[in-house]
């Protein structure tokens, strides 16, 4: 009686090996652009209890901050946008971030937050 093998053959686990590579490359290029994006989540949630953050000023001010200290470098203040709501600002925060992948291809996200801001003047 004769035993047939089975298992990979060196190409197929080359292949295999291939595909989970370019996973792992395209998710190492993804992760830094997510990371950014929930920092800047932070950074707006937390301005949000600051005082004198309803002025759109004081709240740029307060936010490149907390953005610096991050080392975020994606977000100018042409992508931050504020509208006047009872009680405060509404910040709006909408910025687009493209990164090289292979030759001529880029992985582009875009990124898209708002976060009321109420907190109460100090004079």
């Amino acid at each position: 009686m004769k035993h047939k093998q089975a298992g990979m053959t060196l190409t197929s686990f080359l292949m295999v090996l291939a595909v989970v590579g370019f996973g792992l490359y395209v998710g190492m290029k993804l992760f830094p652009m997510y990371q950014e994006f929930y920092a800047v989540k932070t950074s707006m949630k937390s301005l949000a209890s600051e005082p004198g953050s309803s002025d759109p000023n004081k709240a740029l001010e307060l936010f490149f901050k907390r953005m610096d200290i991050n080392s975020s470098e994606s977000v100018t203040r042409d992508d931050i946008k504020f509208e006047r709501i009872d009680g405060g600002v509404r910040m709006n925060v909408k910025y687009e971030v493209r990164r090289p992948l292979v030759g001529n291809l880029d992985i582009v996200g875009n990124f898209e937050n708002s976060q009321e801001l109420t907190g109460s003047s100090v004079d």
